[in-house]
């Protein structure tokens, strides 16, 4: 999932020509004339990345283009700039030049807003100015840009696919995009109560603060729902209910939406109407229904096939889908069984996040909601996933152990080491090895043993021209050597998506009839039926309990952590072994008999607890603490303030909580444009990678108050940010136009890019994250971490210099985590040396 470029340059004989159509009283512009550079650098899925052209962007050294003009790398090679032309239909084939850059030139007559239309690019600089693209080239996006009077540059980074784009003039200076809608089917017979989104567009200069929307319903009564603030030029997913009675017939509803930009009661002009419609389903077809997300409050969906007649607390399976696939469609091939409802969640996007992260977290707000809305039995849940989705099927099987009976990945990729472009860093600084363990835990192989909790049959055609067989052999092998539970087929001679007998109901690659019949025989262990447990875990943040064992701490942060325990209910002794694990919980209350009283024992890694009183208390959990000679000891419940599995980092974990984003105002003419610019950026790539909806606010609005226990990103520093000493006044990180300081040691200045998270003062549960650098380069130096792409992370804290993109990891000044207080005293933190 490279990020995309493509560059126009208006060319002939050394002078710029005119771009068609670039009349200023045109209502379209096409931009099909330009100059193309390959790439300049190396990406691919890392936290780290080369590009000799953003080190131009970032130094403030950028000009213009011309065909023939060369980009010296830094190993001394050149890039040459050339003149292209777009092929039918507008569109540029990326060819030798993916991964590279494009760069066209507008010309107006005057200063106006104009929306930008592209598909097939990464991201795209508008006049200096970083905006979201459009790599999988679905075209959803929308993008008001404001232009100037004379020429107007767009620097655009290449992906794989197709490029092409296009200015047209705003309809209004807000409007709805109704090209990115989610919405549920309505079932027949059932009242409405749910919700809808779409997108809304703010095409002016000004913060879009006091406007609603009118929502009626099949022709009802309209009802009103405010819209949060929308930045200038910017464009947001908004959430909105769908109330009515229960639909008696037809096929579908319609919605009536009407934008107003105010809330006075005065008002009766709206600024743009949209007519959506709902499909009618019966209760008993493959549909769609949505939900109000806990990671950013957006409205995600999912879908449902549901169950025969015949089921009377029927089972789940929770399938995920491939790349490029929506949750309908992935339903929909499978056939209706007695014995379970088939669910698929999203993953956010048909894209997303390859089941991690972000998707990870969907998957998980899904089966929830799944279980309670459909009344399953939970020991009866089972995980399969195809391609992609197989991929998320391991992953979410090694993570959650305790959550499934059986796992059947199809077509499945174990890991991104294993089948995409993330590398494992070399180095002698200490700093490689905290990076590689930020993203622990994607790493399938290191998770495996949990997997021997639960049945596992493994698919995969033997001809698959997408996702090799050999992943599939590979896991299989891993497996043999300690798994007593494991089915395995390969399909001869079939590829990636097979049918063997379309007469069958349901696709055979996923709706395979031993692997369902292998998945019946399979439940979960309950309370005493788990006597004996085998769990790892990469970070309590990400996964932390198995049956009645919860990990609340580390060691080592990020190091794989593992838990080997027994409970003896009879001799009312637990006994075992860790690794790597500071802090312990143990779940007893299903332990407890019917008659209280007498002791019971604890012998963890040679530490022996005797005498305990039975129960153990009255919320019959036990906290158990490890010294630093490695002794047990039974504690009272840690406090909230030090981390735990409710926040743990590193620092991609600031991005759920419902998140708010807070950006400068504070600093001068540059830094503020770029702490709007930064904060947009952010929000809008969260919402076309995951189908977000974020706050997005200006630090003299921001109102803690109004947002107690959310998340809160910064943009900007210590010097230009109004809320930074109200939430990072007191952290041992600090950000300022001169330098970066982490606890008693500074690296000084004006081009350091930080990123870091903190817990937030006055919350028990919430974190701030800060996307902060030490000037305007520094700044610009974080424009493109591309945190949002699934398996890359970060520490709890990394400095940049300048030189990470002409050197790679060599350019990260420190890294680190902290401590399980929060503190940089008794955290991991590594400076890069200057012999390094």
């Amino acid at each position: 999932m490279m990020k995309t470029t493509l560059c126009l340059v208006v060319w002939l004989c050394g002078c710029l020509l005119a771009v068609a159509a670039g009349q200023e009283e045109s209502r379209e512009i096409r931009l099909t004339e330009g100059l193309m550079i390959q790439s300049p650098g190396r990406g691919g899925r890392n936290p780290v990345h080369t590009d000799a052209l953003e080190a131009h962007l970032v130094a403030g050294t950028w000009q213009p283009p011309e065909a023939g003009a060369s980009l010296v790398l830094p190993d001394g090679t050149k890039k040459t700039w050339k003149a292209a032309r777009a092929g039918k239909g507008g569109r540029f084939q990326p060819g030798a030049f993916k991964g590279g850059y494009a760069w066209f030139s507008v010309d107006l007559e005057e200063e106006d807003t104009w929306i930008l239309e592209a598909s097939g690019h990464g991201l795209v600089y508008v006049n200096g100015e970083i905006r979201a693209g459009d790599p999988y080239a679905t075209r959803w996006l929308r993008v008001p840009v404001e232009l100037g009077e004379g020429k107007n540059q767009f620097l655009f980074r290449l992906g794989r696919r197709p490029f092409s784009a296009r200015l047209v003039r705003p309809k209004s200076p807000a409007f709805f995009n109704t090209r990115d809608t989610t919405l549920p089917d309505v079932l027949a017979g059932e009242e409405i109560q749910t919700h809808g989104a779409v997108v809304v567009v703010n095409a002016s200069s000004r913060i879009l603060s006091r406007a609603f929307l009118a929502v009626s319903l099949q022709g009802g009564e309209p009802l009103r729902v405010p819209l949060p603030l929308l930045p200038p030029l910017t464009a947001r997913k908004v959430a909105f209910p769908l109330q009515g009675p229960a639909p008696t017939d037809g096929k579908t509803l319609t919605v009536r939406l009407e934008l107003y930009p105010t809330l006075r009661r005065r008002s009766r002009k709206f600024a743009d109407i949209a007519t959506l419609t709902l499909n009618v389903r019966r209760p008993d077809e493959p549909h769609c229904r949505t939900f109000l997300s806990g990671i950013d409050g957006s409205v995600q969906y999912y879908a449902v096939h549901p169950a025969g007649p015949s089921a009377k607390r029927p089972g789940l399976v929770l399938s995920c889908h491939g790349a490029g696939v929506r949750a309908l469609n992935q339903a929909r091939s499978y056939s209706r069984k007695s014995w379970c409802h088939l669910v698929a969640p999203t993953n956010r996007r048909p894209f997303g996040f390859d089941w991690e992260d972000w998707g990870r977290l969907d998957a998980l707000e899904v089966l929830d909601l799944a279980q309670k809305d459909l009344g399953t039995d939970p020991r009866r849940t089972y995980l399969t996933g195809h391609s992609m989705g197989g991929h998320g099927a391991w992953h979410l099987a090694v993570t959650f152990p305790d959550r499934f009976a059986a796992v059947g990945p199809s077509a499945g990729w174990i890991s991104f080491w294993s089948y995409s472009t993330a590398r494992n860093f070399k180095g002698t600084s200490g700093i490689e090895p905290l990076l590689m363990r930020a993203a622990s835990p994607s790493r399938t192989l290191d998770l495996a043993p949990n997997l021997s909790a639960m049945g596992v049959y493994i698919l995969h055609g033997e001809k698959d021209d997408n996702v090799p067989v050999t992943e599939a052999r590979r896991m299989r092998k891993h497996l043999k050597a300690f798994h007593k539970d494991l089915g395995y087929h390969e399909e001869p001679g079939m590829g990636h998506w097979w049918d063997n007998d379309k007469k069958i109901p349901g696709t055979a690659c996923v709706d395979w009839p031993p692997m369902m019949a292998f998945f019946q025989k399979h439940r979960v262990l309950e309370g005493a039926e788990a006597r004996s447990i085998d769990f790892l875990t990469a970070s309590p943040g990400v996964s932390a309990r198995c049956h009645w064992v919860e990990v609340l701490a580390q060691q080592k942060c990020l190091e794989v952590s593992r838990v080997q325990i027994r409970f003896d209910g009879a001799k009312r002794t637990v006994s075992g072994t860790t690794e790597n694990v500071a802090r312990l919980r143990l779940d007893l209350e299903s332990w407890t008999p019917a008659e209280p009283g007498g002791t019971w024992s604890i012998c963890l890694d040679k530490s022996e607890i005797r005498d305990l009183p039975w129960p153990p208390g009255p919320e019959k959990s036990v906290w158990l603490a490890r010294s630093a000679g490695g002794k047990w000891t039974v504690g009272p419940a840690p406090s909230a303030a030090r981390k735990g599995p409710h926040r743990y980092g590193p620092f991609r974990e600031v991005f759920r909580n419902r998140m708010v984003f807070v950006y400068a105002t504070d600093g001068d003419e540059v830094e503020n444009a770029w702490a709007l610019a930064r904060a947009r950026y952010d929000a809008e790539t969260f919402g076309y990678r995951g189908n977000g909806s974020v706050d997005v606010i200006p630090d003299a609005v921001f109102d803690a108050d109004a947002h107690p226990d959310r998340n809160v990103i910064l943009y900007g520093n210590a010097d230009n940010h109004m809320t930074w000493e109200a939430l990072l006044g007191k952290s041992p990180v600090q950000v300022t136009r001169t330098g970066v300081r982490i606890g008693d040691r500074e690296e000084k200045g004006e081009d350091l890019a930080c990123l870091f998270l903190r817990p937030r003062p006055g919350s028990d549960r919430a974190l701030v994250g800060a996307v902060a650098g030490t000037g305007e380069r520094g700044l610009r130096l974080t424009d493109r971490l591309p945190y949002f792409v699934s398996g890359i992370a970060y520490p709890d804290v990394i400095v940049f210099g300048p030189e990470m993109l002409s050197k790679g990891t060599a350019g990260v000044r420190a890294a680190g985590f902290f401590g399980p207080d929060w503190s940089v005293k008794r955290g991991e933190i590594v400076w890069r040396k200057e012999s390094d």
